[in-house]
């Protein structure tokens, strides 16, 4: 069983197909995509490359498709200009042409990096995001966002550059770590909150299923994820109104991510129900919303075993200064304003730079002060 989302961007469209078992289909997809030799550059992490290269192998040499194959150190560090720069001369070095195709196999962090290695690459080559992990099947994969990140600031350096294909195989999704599961699972929740009300309400039913392992509710989560954000992305492909959106809690997600150094002590995904809870708090401070609103996010991101709070975070962090400091490098920053997504209610977020400097501060002394007990 699969779904297929298509993403109509006139002629760089694609399609996101979503189901159990796409690895092994992986050469039947991709084989009418290939225009010149039957050969593709597979990047992956070490960690992925161990549990699903030899499928991945498999299913291509069905199709008569063979693979050259460059591994990379897993995490979030990965992220950077000196792997960039090894996987461009790599891809160099393999004589990579604007018609071959560049395989990206792993989470965010290798959709990320190879998507950014492929736009620029002589001037652009084209290639197929194989996510592995939730939070890039539901986000990172779709919609052509591509990049590195900053000392100075995550996914500071980057490109548009749309893929040819996404297969988000969700029978890959059993070989995650609960943590990383949910780490996903944050950039879900984020898209009910921010637009689907009906959506939020329908995780707070099946969203402790879909962990358990269910594939009819993992396929839903998925499909229905990847919908919403493409019809974003089609609307505002390069972020100029309405992808915005798509940021809720990752102004505050992305200072937090820099205070922990892009570490395990914070996942991007765990930053980012952070981020959705203090974004919710924030808005009913404005009196934006209820306060009933936030309680029920919490509610939920708790139910799910899910971190909420800034006292969930282990180790040090910056003061609210520093943290806002950290804010202001965000890329979102316009004419030195921070741009914010807020929320009318569940369901209905909306972007603003009318947020007082003081309000957020207070939000986050309070939060801080909380953590410290």
């Amino acid at each position: 069983m699969s779904e297929t989302v298509h993403v109509p961007l006139g002629d760089r469209a694609y399609d996101v197909v979503v189901g159990d078992g796409l690895l092994a289909e992986a050469g039947a997809r991709i084989a009418p995509l290939i225009s010149g030799r039957r050969h593709v550059a597979v990047v992956s992490d070490e960690t992925v490359a161990e549990l699903h290269l030899e499928t991945l192998r498999a299913g291509l040499a069905e199709a008569g498709i063979s693979l050259s194959v460059l591994t990379l150190p897993p995490g979030e560090a990965t992220k950077c200009w000196a792997e960039l720069e090894r996987v461009v001369e790599w891809l160099l070095a393999e004589k990579i042409e604007r018609r071959d195709m560049v395989i990206a196999l792993g989470g965010g962090v290798i959709g990320d990096l190879v998507g950014f290695a492929a736009a620029i690459l002589r001037r652009g080559v084209r290639f197929v995001q194989l996510p592995t992990s939730l939070l890039a099947q539901v986000d990172s994969s779709v919609g052509g966002k591509t990049g590195i990140n900053s000392p100075r600031g995550k996914n500071l350096v980057g490109a548009f550059h749309q893929p040819s294909l996404v297969l988000a195989d969700t029978g890959v999704l059993g070989t995650l770590k609960p943590r990383d599961y949910l780490a996903g699972y944050g950039e879900v929740v984020k898209y009910g909150l921010l637009g689907d009300a009906d959506f939020f309400q329908w995780l707070e039913a099946h969203g402790a299923r879909s962990a358990g392992g269910d594939m009819a509710a993992r396929i839903r989560l998925v499909t229905h994820s990847v919908q919403m954000k493409a019809d974003i992305v089609v609307r505002d492909e390069t972020e100029q109104g309405d992808r915005a959106l798509l940021n809720l809690g990752h102004t505050f997600c992305h200072a937090l991510e820099a205070a922990t150094g892009y570490s395990q002590r914070l996942l991007h995904g765990e930053g980012v129900a952070v981020g959705c809870a203090l974004a919710f708090e924030l808005s009913a401070r404005l009196g934006l919303c209820s306060q009933e609103d936030p309680s029920r996010v919490r509610a939920h991101l708790r139910e799910m075993n899910m971190k909420v709070d800034l006292s969930d975070i282990e180790g040090d962090l910056p003061d609210a200064e520093a943290l806002l400091e950290l804010m202001a490098q965000d890329k979102k920053v316009l004419d030195g304003q921070l741009r914010f997504i807020l929320a009318r209610g569940i369901g209905e977020a909306f972007v603003t730079s009318d947020v007082p400097r003081e309000a957020v501060r207070e939000l986050l002394n309070d939060a801080l002060a909380a953590r410290r007990g």
